[in-house]
């Protein structure tokens, strides 16, 4: 009997998970997310009664692999229709034939449904990755040492990069290169718990027309939040510029610059920094294998294409590889 290899993916996003779970019949998968739950980017959180989804916000599905997924998801009820028509700046609606999705109950739950029954390892942080010989060990930050046959980074890419940077692990010039082009914008994002509603129209999403917001939601009208909560993201070159500035002030200049006839009262409010809210140069390819190392698989939504289905499917195209790998590496005695 052929012992399975290991791999060990870096990151629990929607890529993480989709890639775990789709190589977990041939290789024994660790999964290891710095934060204290799934999702990445998917993320839903709670503030006080309310309920927010403050990263991604909605997706769509076009490609017929990622349709059969979402498809999946609407039977197994944790993703429902959200709205049908695009949002433009100017107040407008444009139908474009895509059906807008949410989590449900949150955004959170696409991720935390793929993750079920996998070996997930949360609120570990991998502080640096060394090459031991034709394997791989990842070192956390209490000094935990995990080896593996096979890493895969989902990581925003300065992140990865940074973690073989720390254990001196040198790319290929090529593939260096490759991953310092890919680009991010930031995104400062802003919780406001109301206590009467927005004054958003149904379906509760709004586009501005112009800086310092890039767009505004309210969860109550979306159908995740018990009581009325707003959230703002802030434009990509606001969030750059104020990126310092303190939670009070980000929540006073957006909030003041929703363009809402807002009498509700802000009851409590949070900020969420995201420094790699959206990758804004993509790699063309759906994963990058590195050369001349065990193998090492970058991953995410900045390969391939952005946005929730192109962070899905550089997942699945990274566990059709590793799935050929492992079998090709290790015989092809798989579990059932």
């Amino acid at each position: 009997m052929t012992a399975h290899p290991s791999v060990l993916v870096v990151g629990a996003g929607l890529s993480g998970v989709l890639a775990a779970r789709g190589v977990a019949a041939t290789a024994e998968v660790t999964v290891v997310e710095k934060s204290r739950g799934v999702g990445g980017r998917l993320a839903t959180r709670r503030l006080g009664p309310a309920t927010f989804d403050h990263g991604a916000q909605f997706f769509t599905a076009q490609s017929p692999v990622f349709t059969s997924l979402v498809t999946e998801w609407l039977g197994a009820g944790v993703a429902a229709p959200w709205f049908s028509e695009r949002l433009e700046p100017d107040g407008s609606t444009m139908d474009d034939g895509h059906q807008r999705y949410r989590g449900a109950p949150g955004m959170t739950a696409l991720a935390k449904h793929e993750a079920r029954g996998l070996h997930v390892v949360t609120g570990t942080c991998v502080a640096r990755l060394e090459v031991e010989g034709a394997r791989w060990r990842a070192v956390t930050d209490a000094g935990q040492a995990l080896d593996a046959d096979a890493v895969v980074l989902t990581a925003p890419v300065p992140q990865s990069l940074a973690l073989l940077d720390a254990g001196g692990v040198a790319l290929s010039d090529a593939d260096r290169h490759t991953l310092e082009a890919l680009t991010y914008d930031r995104c400062l994002a802003v919780l406001a718990v109301l206590d009467a509603p927005s004054g958003l129209a149904a379906p509760g999403a709004l586009r501005p027309a112009s800086e310092p917001i890039d767009w505004l939601a309210d969860n109550h009208l979306k159908g995740i939040s018990a009581v009325p909560a707003l959230t703002v993201h802030a434009a990509a070159a606001f969030s750059l510029a104020h990126w310092g500035d303190t939670d009070a002030d980000v929540c006073a200049a957006l909030l003041a610059a929703a363009p809402l006839p807002l009498v509700a009262s802000v009851v409590e409010a949070d900020v969420q920094r995201w420094r790699y809210a959206k990758p804004t140069t993509l790699h063309t390819d759906r994963f990058l294998m590195a050369a001349g190392l065990p193998p090492l698989l970058f991953a995410g939504d900045a390969f391939g294409s952005a946005r929730v289905e192109g962070a899905a499917l550089s997942g699945m195209a990274v566990a059709s590889e590793l799935r050929q790998w492992a079998e090709g590496s290790h015989g092809t005695d798989v579990r059932g």
